[in-house]
Formats: C-alpha cells, sequence, structure tokens
C-alpha cells in the first residue's frame, strides 16, 4: 500500500493551498481518509477526517477554513486550506484506514507546509 501525497509547500498568511493523497494497493475498502499535522515540538494531531458515509469532522482550530473531500473512485483525499495562518505550519500526513471488521492503518511520509510572508 502506498499513500502519495501532494501539494505543500510555502503559502502567505490568508492564503490557500491545497493537499492531495492518493491510495494505491488497497484491497480492502477504505473506511477513513484524513489529515494529520504535527508542528514543531507538539504532538501529531488530526485536522480533518472522514470516515466512508460519515461527516467532516474538523479540528476546532480550522473548522470555517478547511474542507476536507474525498474522490472514492480515485482512492484520493483532499485537504482545502483557505485563509492559512502561522498556527497551520507543519508536516501534514495523510492517513487512511481499511479493512471488513478490523482495519488496517496507513500513513503517507508528510508534506510540509510552510506559512511565511
Amino acid at each position: 500500500v502506498q499513500l502519495q501525497a501532494f501539494g505543500g509547500g510555502l503559502v502567505r498568511p490568508g492564503g490557500s493551498l491545497r493537499l492531495s493523497c492518493t491510495a494505491s494497493g488497497l484491497t480492502l475498502p477504505i473506511k477513513f481518509m484524513g489529515w494529520h499535522r504535527q508542528a514543531p515540538g507538539k504532538r501529531r494531531e488530526l485536522v480533518a477526517g472522514l470516515a466512508s458515509g460519515g461527516n467532516p469532522r474538523y479540528a476546532g482550530s480550522v473548522e470555517g477554513r478547511f474542507t476536507i473531500s474525498r474522490d472514492d473512485a480515485k482512492n484520493t483525499v483532499h485537504l482545502q486550506m483557505n485563509d492559512v495562518n502561522p498556527d497551520d505550519a507543519g508536516v501534514y500526513f495523510c492517513n487512511v484506514r481499511s479493512g471488513l471488521i478490523n482495519e488496517d492503518e496507513y500513513w503517507g511520509r508528510g508534506s510540509q507546509v510552510t506559512v511565511s510572508s
């Protein structure tokens, strides 16, 4: 299984950035796709997640600014980041869980998001 992420980089405060992650090699249904963030010196935290058939959930700090979406035909999850601020900086990890009864969890390598003017 591979998770390939795209879209990290440098963004100015107030700007927008879009992250995408495509999962390949999965043989069991996807149950969950999400994005976690790890800022320097901080623990990894869930930024946005979307379970299959469920509603999106967001960290309070990004609610109203970030939007998570999925293209299940392509096993792809997107994170649209708007009105970015310096607290949004960090390494963003794509996360996928798949399975039937038991779930296997997979992580992408991480995409650096830098917020600077």
